[in-house]
């Protein structure tokens, strides 16, 4: 059944692809700048044609068989339902302390920051630079 119905949805898809393409656009009496007749502008639109006939009745298939579709595949599926209640995928044991060792105690010493070095005092003077003699 479910074949069957994929069938006939995928025809009244391209049924409905093909009857909105064939018909002309609505708004072609309103882009002529208003210089049409007044009566066509706003009001009625006189008796439906043929294809648009066609098109609110494969509308109404298209829309019945999305829906039939959405639930007969969806009936006795659940992903929750697949997988049994034992079998879950969980977080593996964590590892305990070997037998027979005994854990040493762990003192955190932390690094001690560098010690500044002094600095030798040297007795040579670095020569100073020459500015040229200002005019």
């Amino acid at each position: 059944m479910t074949i069957l119905l994929m069938i006939v949805h995928i025809l009244a898809c391209f049924f409905l692809i093909a009857v909105v393409l064939l018909q002309s656009g609505k708004g072609a009496e309103i882009g002529a700048a208003f210089g049409g007749s007044s009566q066509t502008l706003f009001g009625s639109r006189g008796s439906a044609s043929f294809l648009s006939k066609m098109t609110t009745v494969v509308a109404v298939v298209f829309m019945l068989t999305s829906l039939t579709l959405a639930v007969v595949t969806s009936k006795g599926s659940s992903v929750l339902k697949k997988i049994p209640a034992g079998q879950g995928t969980s977080m593996p044991a964590a590892p305990g302390p070997l037998q027979g060792v005994q854990p040493q105690p762990q003192t955190q010493q932390l690094p001690q920051p560098p010690k500044p070095q002094k600095q030798k005092a040297t007795t040579q003077t670095q020569p100073q630079p020459q500015l040229p003699p200002a005019q």
